[in-house]
Parts: structure tokens; C-alpha cells; sequence
């Protein structure tokens, strides 16, 4: 419809025109309709990538860069969405990933089913706002359910392990899941911090560093910090031990005036003096270091080639240029403080670290801070034979990180493979005969859009999902509440005893996302969308 327009009885006047033309407005119905569908079909393009044995996809955007993954949350951010609704989904990934690290796909997938079983409702006169209701009741019965079902980790390490493995299966990373669960776990336990009986891990702290060549097998966790920087002068040592660090936020060169200036030279000797002051200016800075008791300078700014000259005499090891971030996370590792003027640097401020080595990996030289007592600060160097394997790997490596930290936070595990939904799907369809009314349907309805999980694990299994989830369900009344779908032998398993654990947090904020995502959805009945004016109507616009 290309332009609104209102009757109004006016006198026998012209009808009220009170939306700019090219508006579109959908409405009722049918609007609706129109966004439940979108909202399905994002659901979709991710449905197969769910479980240990779903698919990848290859996105390819608008410049030819190819993005080869099974991350839910990757995947939407690639796809280049339109739709308002369709793009309201999108937020319920960006959630789940910013919170819980994992379950992306899982929180999409219950989005697109709650919604897929509401249109059945809709289509039996149901009005939207009682199936809202009774999935906020659903909701809410669900998380309090969700206790019941949890495992305490108490401190068990292995629970960690599992963790890691489950959010690793699945992924390109899966043959080395159990390789790259151990370094998760020891870096998340490096920089936890354990305050007032509260559990808090900083994922900034372990630092992430990619580089293409070798094998899976070749990634490394370094008790300290790794710099994609070499030495600045090939004269300086390769490897320091017994490091003693200063971290200089200032440049080691000679600072130029803040105002324009001109020094005016009469004779040779002016200027030979002239650069001698230089010369004994830029010495100066370096023995201030060297008095300090510094064997290893790290500058976050420049330094000057006669500066690296002295340094290099002095047998200190420097690098020029470091990011702040990594200035941080070297402060933190090693313990030493930044400076920023060198008349104040002494030994206090001084990191310590058994040792600093320039290594060569792959093409380009590496710098290893290692062996930092107490160091707060760890980092990961991640190999793949080429840069989309490495991309993937570290993808996943991210998410398992992320779950295992959120993990040890909670101490609280709830077991995989689609046990807890079926759980859950099961108490909420007695909850529902106690509710009575309208909701009823409704809180039914969102019992069985949980089922999905178990159902789309069965189908990307290539199980046959009926007879899957008629044997879970029998598994679950016959009391096995922790039974789930075995994707590798087929049928059902007790996921307990085949480790497929997951924190508590993932599953609780995917079904909260996911129904509020819904029940606003559902809440539209009314789409006016504005045409975007071009420069050349603008101008048309203005013409008197």
C-alpha cells in the first residue's frame, strides 16, 4: 500500500493523508505472520549447526572473505539480515554470547520453535497476550525447575574438563578436545580470583594469540604473556634469565619542543655539541634503566635508533610499540608497574619473570614472558594448519574458555544432550494441568517447543527424532531424568554417566532470552515502515 490514508468523515472534505508516501504499514494478522516467519527462518539457517554432530556453514560476505563455522552467534552476525524481526533474533545470540559464551544456537532454536507452536494457537483464537502470559508462567516454572536438576562441580576438576570437552564436540576442534579442555581449565584457574566466598574470572586476563602453521597439537598455555613483537636490535641477547622487566609508557627518545622552533648555528662546533647533548641525553635514559636494575625494557611508545644502540651495548633486551593491552596484562603477569617518566622508575616497579626469549614460530619472531610467579595473566598461543582452521579453532577455543569460566563461577552443571529439556518439557506439562484457563494451552505449547533441542540433536544425528523422543520420554517417566539422546550409537543414554555436562547459566538464559524474544515478537500486530527519502526527493522538497 503506497501511501495511508485515513477517512475520516470531514465535511465532505478530501481524506486525511497522515503518513509520509512510500510508508508501508502491515497490520493484524497478517503482520504477524510476516514476522513469526522471519523469525523461523533465522531459526532455521541454524538449526543444523546445533550438537556434536551438526554442520558447518560457509559464509561468504559482499568482498569474497570466506567464514567457515558452526557458532551460532558467528554465523548470524555474518548474515547480512534485513528483517526487523529476523534481526530481534539476532539479539537473542549477541545475549547468549556476551553472558554465557555457548548455547547461541540452542536460544535461537527455542525462539523460532516457541514461535512456530504460538501461530498454532493463534490459529485456534488464542489472543497473543494470554499465549505471552502463559510463557512467561512456563518461563519462570522452568528456571526454578532448573535448580532441581543441577549438579554441584564442588571444585571437582573433571567436571571443568567435561565441560570444556562438551562445548568443544562438535566443533572443528573436536579431535583435540580433551588437548585443548586442559589448557582451558589451567588458564581458567590461573586467573580466577576468589573474593568473600564470591568466584570471578576475567576472560581479559588470558590473553589469545593465533598464528597459522603446525598442527592443533602445537597450541601452548604460557604462565605469562606472549607479544607478536621481536627485539628491536638484532645486537640485543635472544633469551634474558632471571628477567627483570620495566614497563615504560614513555618514549625513549629525544622530545621535540611543543612550539615550532629554530636553532640557529653559526659555527661546526655548535652543532657538534648539539648533537653530542643529544647522544648524552638518550645515554642518560638508558643508564636510568639500567640503574633501576632493569634487564628487559617493554615501551608501549618509540625508541630511538641510537637509544637501541646503547641498549643493545648494555646486553638489555627491548621492544618498541607494545599495546596497551598487552602493557596491562605484562603488569598483571609479572608485577611490575607501567611508568611513564623514567626519573621515577626504581626496582620497585620492576616485573619479575624466570625468563625472556625471542622465538621464532611459524614466519614471524615471537616474544614468551614466561615463568611469572603468581602471574594473574596467561596467554594461549593457538596453531591450525591454515588461517581458517586457526579462526575456527579459536572460535571454539573462546567458547570453551567462556563456559568453563562461567563453570567454576556457579559451581553448578546441569547434564547435555537434550536430558533437561525433555526434563523440563515433562514437569511443565503437569504444571500446566494445575494452571487451568487459556494459559494452559500456552505453558503445553512451551513445553513441547523444549523438545526441540532433543528432536533437532536426534535429526542432525541422522536419528529418526520420533522414535528418539518417544524413547526419551519413556526413559524420563520411568525416572532417568538425566537420560538424552546418544548421537554417536543412537537411542537414549544417561548423559551423567556419558559426561556431557553444561553450566547452569547457559541453559537458564537461552530459555529466558529466547521467551522474551518471543512474547515481544508476538506482541507486534502493527508494522509501519518508513521509505528511506533520496538526496534527489530532498531537493524536490525544497524547491519554492
Amino acid at each position: 500500500m503506497p501511501t495511508q490514508v485515513i477517512d475520516m468523515y470531514t465535511g465532505g472534505q478530501q481524506p486525511i493523508f497522515i503518513l509520509k508516501e512510500g510508508t508501508t504499514r502491515s497490520r493484524g494478522r497478517g503482520a504477524q505472520s510476516n514476522n513469526i516467519a522471519a523469525a523461523k527462518a533465522v531459526a532455521d539457517a541454524v538449526r543444523s549447526t546445533l550438537g556434536p554432530k551438526g554442520m558447518d556453514k560457509m559464509m561468504v560476505d559482499s568482498m569474497g572473505d570466506v567464514v567457515i563455522t558452526n557458532d551460532g552467534a558467528t554465523i548470524l552476525k555474518e548474515m547480512d539480515i534485513e528483517h526487523p524481526a529476523a534481526k530481534m533474533i539476532i539479539e537473542v545470540a549477541k545475549t547468549q554470547e556476551q553472558h554465557c559464551f555457548d548455547g547461541t544456537t540452542t536460544a535461537v532454536v527455542i525462539a523460532g520453535e516457541l514461535l512456530k507452536r504460538s501461530e498454532d494457537l493463534i490459529e485456534q483464537n488464542v489472543h497473543p497476550t494470554v499465549i505471552c502470559e502463559g510463557f512467561r508462567l512456563a518461563a519462570e516454572r522452568a528456571i526454578s525447575l532448573l535448580e532441581t536438576h543441577g549438579i554441584s562441580t564442588a571444585d571437582d576438576v573433571n567436571f571443568l574438563h567435561e565441560v570444556a570437552k562438551t562445548a568443544l564436540t562438535g566443533k572443528s576442534a573436536g579431535a583435540v578436545k580433551a588437548f585443548l579442555a586442559d589448557i582451558c581449565v589451567n588458564a581458567v584457574q590461573a586467573v580466577g580470583i576468589e573474593e568473600n566466598g564470591d568466584r570471578m574470572v576475567d576472560l581479559d586476563d588470558i590473553k589469545v594469540e593465533k598464528k597459522q602453521g603446525g598442527s592443533i597439537k602445537d597450541s601452548t598455555l604460557v604462565d605469562g604473556i606472549i607479544l607478536d613483537k621481536e627485539r628491536v636490535h638484532s645486537g640485543m641477547p635472544r633469551s634474558v634469565d632471571s628477567a627483570k622487566v620495566a614497563l615504560i609508557n614513555s618514549a625513549i627518545e629525544v622530545k621535540k619542543t611543543e612550539v615550532d622552533a629554530k636553532i640557529q648555528i653559526t659555527d661546526p662546533t655548535q652543532l657538534a655539541s648539539f648533537l653530542e647533548e643529544e647522544e648524552n641525553f638518550l645515554r642518560g635514559l638508558v643508564e636510568k634503566i639500567e640503574a633501576a636494575g632493569a634487564n628487559v625494557v617493554i615501551c608501549q611508545k618509540g625508541i630511538d635508533d641510537l637509544a637501541q644502540h646503547y641498549l643493545s651495548k648494555s646486553g638489555l633486551f627491548a621492544i618498541r610499540r607494545a599495546k596497551k593491552s598487552d602493557m596491562e596484562a605484562l603488569a598483571k603477569a609479572t608485577g611490575g608497574r607501567i611508568v611513564t617518566n623514567l626519573d621515577d622508575l626504581s626496582a620497585s616497579d620492576l616485573g619479575v619473570a624466570s625468563k625472556v626469549e625471542e622465538r621464532k614460530i611459524g614466519d614471524s619472531d615471537m616474544t614468551f614472558v614466561t615463568g611469572c610467579t603468581e602471574a594473574k595473566s596467561v596467554s594461549v598461543l593457538l596453531r591450525g594448519g591454515t588461517d581458517h582452521v586457526v579462526d575456527e579453532i579459536r572460535r571454539a577455543f573462546d567458547d570453551a574458555v567462556g563456559v568453563v569460566s562461567v563453570a567454576w563461577e556457579d559451581g553448578m552443571v546441569l547434564t547435555g544432550g537434550g536430558s533437561v529439556m525433555a526434563a523440563l518439557s515433562r514437569e511443565l506439562r503437569t504444571f500446566a494441568e494445575g494452571v487451568g484457563g487459556r494459559e494452559q494451552m500456552a505453558i503445553e505449547a512451551f513445553a513441547s517447543a523444549l523438545e526441540v533441542i532433543p528432536r533437532t540433536l536426534a535429526e542432525n544425528a541422522g536419528l529418526d527424532p520420533v522414535n528418539t523422543i518417544i524413547e526419551l520420554r519413556k526413559s524420563h517417566s520411568d525416572g532417568d531424568s538425566h537420560s538424552g539422546i546418544n548421537v554417536d550409537e543412537g537411542g537414549v543414554k544417561n548423559m551423567l554417566d556419558a559426561n556431557v555436562l553444561e553450566p547452569l547459566r547457559v541453559v537458564e538464559q537461552a530459555i529466558q532470552s529466547a521467551t522474551e524474544t518471543a512474547v515481544m515478537i508476538l506482541r507486534i500486530d502493527d508494522v509501519i515502515s518508513s521509505k528511506s527519502v533520496s538526496m534527489d526527493e530532498m531537493a524536490d522538497g525544497f524547491d519554492m
